[in-house]
This record gives structure tokens, sequence and C-alpha cells, in this order.
């Protein structure tokens, strides 16, 4: 059977398609690049906020038009798992439901096609297994998933209600996923997870992520790992001195700390304060002068005033991040945050995010510009159809943050590493040629 997967959503959704891939490989299913080679095909969805949702049914339509075809059409993850029960009655033209849980289950289920349902079980709160996974072709960046679920009560936020409890992989199954990887040509690993820094806990009884981290530094053939989704109340100073220790480690770290103002960060049911956050950002820049920050903020949570959006441009002007991205407070039903007083007009949320951004835009390109003349090195990305290259910096996420765009007169592949001397700045990217 042809299998098609259309995958919305964050770097752990792409995750979770490769782990569906790998399974129905392992079963005998052939995966196909195309919509229109498959006989079955699987949306793969992101549920975590209105705009995802919307984008998530739109694209479960377009799919639905291959339905004339005779093929098959499951829909998976986030919005599955938390409104299957409703979207089985609304879209008559999906044959299969399938939650977060149920992609060991794949094989079964899509040979039974005939048989219409949807299948989600509660999030499981056993330990994270180690399964099969189906990589890209000239895999050179991979994620690595660490852990899954959430035991942070954000109040705006349903992850937990969703993926459950947070369940850390066992120590052994990782090192072996990141040796497959450096063996499959892998140079830069990714940790991903709700939290990546509250690794281990639950397995350990102790915050494990500096001791994984120094036995994945000791992997040959990888030259980057790149953390994302750091808690900032867990940035222990282990952590932080592993980091500066250890040269594998890009000086970059995701930090999602969402507001500035202790009133409303009381409100998000967040753990850090407004003095939590600057003592941490010291810290981190005392021990590694040259990180840079990624940070996510949410402007417009109920009850937000102008004082504390205020807060919130003070962090943005005085903190300088490096990254930045900001989100308008989306209204979510069951959680805390969605019946509480307060809330705020979408038009007073668009403003305040614009302000936001325009006060980032002008950071980024002063911090850009300050890079011109010094040289980095680069791993490629993409090959410009003029002949020029596309990479990032080890300061840069993929699909996500800034690109070195620059020209050379090697020849290059995607995953190649190159020393580039920056020439010319904008707004987010930089410009320059190999050396």
């Amino acid at each position: 059977m042809k299998v098609y997967f259309e995958t919305l959503g964050c770097p752990k959704n792409v995750y979770d398609t490769q782990t569906a891939q790998g399974i129905l490989e392992d079963n005998h299913f052939e995966i196909v690049r195309s919509p229109e080679a498959a006989e079955v095909i699987v949306v793969n969805t992101c549920g975590f906020i209105n705009d995802a949702k919307k984008e998530s049914i739109d694209r479960i339509f377009e799919m639905a038009a291959y339905k004339e075809e005779g093929k098959k059409l499951v829909v998976s993850g986030c919005l599955s798992q938390r409104y299957g029960d409703e979207l089985f009655e609304e879209m008559p033209e999906v044959d299969l439901f399938v939650g977060v849980n149920e992609y060991e289950k794949l094989p079964e289920l899509l040979r039974q096609l005939d048989q219409r349902r949807t299948i989600r079980s509660r999030c499981a709160e056993k330990v994270l297994e180690r399964t099969a996974r189906k990589l890209d072709e000239n895999t050179y960046s991979a994620t690595l998933k660490i852990a899954e679920g959430c035991n942070n009560v954000c109040a705006y936020c349903v992850i937990p209600q969703i993926r459950g409890g947070y369940r850390s992989k066992r120590e052994e199954d990782i090192l072996k996923e990141a040796e497959e990887l450096s063996a499959a040509g892998c140079r830069e690993l990714i940790l991903i997870a709700q939290d990546v820094t509250y690794y281990g806990m639950d397995l350990y009884g102790e915050l494990r992520l500096p001791q994984l981290l120094r036995k994945l530094c000791r992997i040959s053939g990888i030259r980057w790992i790149r953390l994302m989704y750091c808690y900032e109340d867990r940035i222990t100073d282990e952590l932080i001195k592993t980091i500066a220790e250890e040269e594998k480690i890009c000086n970059y770290l995701d930090i999602p700390l969402q507001h500035a103002s202790d009133r409303v960060l009381r409100a998000m049911n967040r753990r850090s304060t407004s003095a939590s956050i600057h003592q941490t950002l010291e810290k981190l820049r005392e021990a590694v002068p040259d990180i840079h920050i990624r940070t996510t903020l949410i402007v417009g949570f109920p009850g937000e005033t102008e004082d504390d959006y205020e807060q919130l441009c003070h962090l943005v002007e005085t903190e300088q991040f490096a990254r930045l991205g900001v989100f308008t407070y989306s209204q979510e039903e069951n959680t805390p945050a969605g019946e509480m007083e307060g809330q705020i007009d979408e038009e007073i949320k668009e403003q305040r995010l614009d302000g936001i951004m325009r006060r980032q835009m002008e950071i980024s390109l002063n911090q850009n510009q300050e890079k011109i003349g010094k040289v980095f090195q680069v791993m490629v990305d993409e090959i410009d159809q003029d002949g020029s290259f596309i990479g990032r910096t080890r300061y840069d996420a993929p699909e996500i943050d800034n690109a070195v765009i620059f020209t050379s007169d090697k020849k290059h592949e995607p995953g190649d590493l190159a020393e580039v001397l920056i020439e010319d700045a904008f707004d987010y990217d930089i410009v320059g040629r190999e050396i």
C-alpha cells in the first residue's frame, strides 16, 4: 500500500511523521512523495492555536479532493487527538482519525480502512519508547526528540491535554538514535521536547540534560548540537557550564519567556519572574559571551494592561534578543485563560504585536551589521538558482531563524560547512563570500 504524509506544525510533528513512516516501512508499506502517487493520504495536523487549527482544516479539505480518485484519507496528530469525535461527525470525507499515541497501530488500521472510525487513546503516561524512524535523504540536520508531553500547566496551553504528562526517553535509546543519525551522515542534532530542560526528572529523579549533552558530544560525526524549548527556571548553573565547555553545543538557546510582567506571568501560571529572567540571561551571557538567545512572547493575554505591555517592550529593548517571535494570545477552550475576564480585542493584540516586531527588526538589523567583516562557519541548506548558497550559522535554527546567502568558487551540497566572510547585512539575513 502506498502512503503519502502531509505534515503541519512544529518540528515535533515532523518527528512524529518520520516515526510513523518508519513503522509503516517496517510493515511493508511504501512511502511516496506526492498525493497523486498514493493510495492513502495522511494529514498530520497541529491543533495548538486557532491559526494552526484553521490551517490544518484547510489542508484536510484540500487533500479530500483526492477522494474522487478513490484514495483513502487519514487525519492524525494534535487536531485529531483533541477534536476527533467532533471531526468524525463533521468530516465524513475522512476515513480514519488517529490520535498522537496510535502510530504503532497504523499498519493494522490502514489495512482496515473500509471501516470508518476514530482511534484516540488517553495520552500514555509510560516511558517514551524508541521506535522506527524514516529519515529524509541527506539527513545532515535532524531533530532528536528526548521527551514527550508536558507537566507544566500554563494557563493558555492545551499541550498536556493533547500529549499527556512528561515522559523522558531512556538515555541509552537517545544515544543509540544519535549514533544512527551520525552514521547516516547527520552533522547537526536538534534536541526537542516540550521542555528539554526537564529531561530525566521523571526517569532518574533529577535534571539530566547536562549529563546527556556531554555524552552526545562524544559521538563522532556530530558537529553541532542545538537546544530548543528551554524553560528559564530550569536553566541550571550546571547546564550553563556544560554549554560553555562543550564546543559542539551551539551557543544558541531557545527560551520561550512569554512575558515580562510579573502580574501576567502569574496569571499565565509561569514560574519565571521578571527578576529571574534577567538573572538567568545575565548568567548565560557572562559564561557564554557570544550566546544568541531566541525567545517567543505572547501579547494580548487576558487582562494585559498598557503597563504590562510596556514592561514587555522594555524587556525586548534591554535584553536585545538575537532571535524573537511574537504571537497574539489565542483563546482556547478548556484552558483557564480561555475563561478569564478581560479578553482583549484582536485589533489591540495586533497593534501590540506590530509594536514589538518593529523594535525587534531594528535590533536584528543592528546585530547583523555588527557581523560585517567577521568570518562565520556556515552550514549549507540550499543551492540557489543563480549558483549562490543559502545556509545558517550555528546561531540559527533551520526554517526558523536568519539565513546566510553567500557565493563560493567551490561546489557545495546541503550539509557542507563553509567559512564565510560577511560583507552585507539586512533586517534578518546576512550576505557574504566563502574564503
